[in-house]
């Protein structure tokens, strides 16, 4: 009799608490400003990161956006479909080696980057993961 009593209470109790929960996940995420590209919050980068950036920068960022924030040419890497459950870091290897035919997003095809030397893709890896961190993009297992 008591819980019936009190269930308004606890309608509205459940209501503002389902309600903060999902406005606290949506603002710790990357949000989309126009498009496809996002707002990426920026960590304190270590030192590997830091030369991954400016690889990134200078190969990446024409299409992948400043901060992997994605361009009308290209995604941005700083999205959950990126998370490494679901792209391990060998598919960074794998596409700038060998290019991606198109699947998540409507760009078309990537095209091979195979003037990137190995040792930069690390660097660039580097940087997009801690990145995805400092956006809340962490490892979750993929499912199909």
């Amino acid at each position: 009799m008591k819980i019936r009593k009190n269930l308004p209470n606890y309608l509205v109790f459940g209501f503002f608490a389902v309600a903060g929960g999902l406005w606290l996940a949506q603002s710790n995420g990357p949000r989309t400003v126009a498009g496809n590209q996002i707002i990426v919050k920026i960590p304190q980068l270590t030192a590997q990161a830091a030369e991954g950036k400016k690889a990134f920068d200078s190969t990446c960022g024409q299409c992948h956006g400043l901060n992997g924030a994605g361009t009308d040419k290209g995604p941005p890497l700083v999205h959950d479909i990126y998370n490494p459950g679901h792209h391990a870091d060998e598919a960074f290897f794998v596409a700038t080696r060998f290019g991606v035919r198109q699947h998540h997003w409507p760009f078309g095809d990537m095209p091979a980057q195979a003037q990137v030397p190995k040792e930069e893709i690390v660097k660039i890896v580097r940087y997009v993961r801690e990145l995805q961190a400092a956006n809340g993009i962490v490892y979750r297992e993929h499912r199909m």
